[in-house]
């Protein structure tokens, strides 16, 4: 009995499927944290990679691409319509976003269209338009909610907050690439997540997750942690400073 089943686990052994290892990526941030301060006007975070290849791994018909995707805190967020009536605008309907990234940026080495397919861009959400039009983005309302979601799109780019940059990422070897994440002084701050993608001949091959956040400091920081952990007393403070300026600009403006 023993010999028969040494043999049984032999050839289980021999019929297990060996593991592929492939390629891996290796990423670094150049900074982890961002500070913010009276006189920040923006800044940008350097990535670095590089593409490691297992000893069996095949060899690549064509290169490499690489797509890195930046989630920045989530908020929620109310996008209204409005319609004139007259002299007036008047909200009609409205769709919410409760968990929208405060900023999203795309960053990739060629067009996404060029080294993916339709289906693998909306299924692993790679891309602006693929992020943002993904059924888990807001509430699914039967192509209602579509116009929201570009009205949400097109204020985001306007502040600079949501960008896609088809040449944001440049290989400087076959193996070695790098890429520049813009910060603008409207980006909020939080934790960001930094997804690397790595492409060949439209299918995934890599991805790693890294992280860097942005704080406040100085005088701004000072505040925000009052206002949070002594929210009675800032408010006190703040209606007590508002009435001691009003009154000393009635003061100094009263006609006598």
């Amino acid at each position: 009995m023993m010999r028969i089943a040494a043999r049984l686990w032999i050839c289980l052994l021999a019929l297990a499927p060996v593991p592929v290892l492939g390629e891996s990526l290796v990423t670094s941030l150049s900074s982890s944290r961002v500070l913010i301060n009276s006189n920040y006007t923006g800044t940008s975070i350097a990535v670095f990679g590089a593409i490691e290849r297992d000893a069996q791994t095949i060899s690549r018909a064509t290169p490499y691409n690489v797509v890195i995707t930046v989630r920045g805190p989530r908020q929620y967020i109310v996008v209204r319509e409005k319609e004139r009536l007259g002299p007036l605008w008047l909200n009609r309907e409205q769709q919410k976003f409760p968990g929208a990234p405060s900023y999203l940026a795309v960053l990739t080495s060629e067009p996404v269209r060029e080294i993916t397919s339709e289906q693998l861009r909306m299924r692993q959400k790679i891309g602006l338009q693929a992020i943002i039009h993904a059924a888990d983005f807001t509430n699914d309302r039967s192509g209602a909610d579509r116009p929201f979601r570009d009205a949400l799109f097109r204020l985001k780019s306007r502040e600079g907050l949501y960008r896609e940059d088809e040449r944001g990422v440049a290989f400087l070897t076959p193996n070695i690439f790098r890429a520049s994440i813009p910060l603008p002084a409207t980006a909020p701050p939080g934790d960001y997540d930094v997804e690397v993608t790595l492409l060949a001949d439209t299918v995934i091959l890599a991805r790693t997750l890294t992280h860097f956040e942005m704080v406040k400091t100085g005088f701004e920081q000072q505040v925000g942690v009052a206002a949070r952990d002594w929210s009675w007393l800032y408010g006190a403070m703040t209606a007590l400073l508002a009435l001691f300026f009003g009154w000393t600009a009635s003061m100094i403006f009263r006609r006598d």
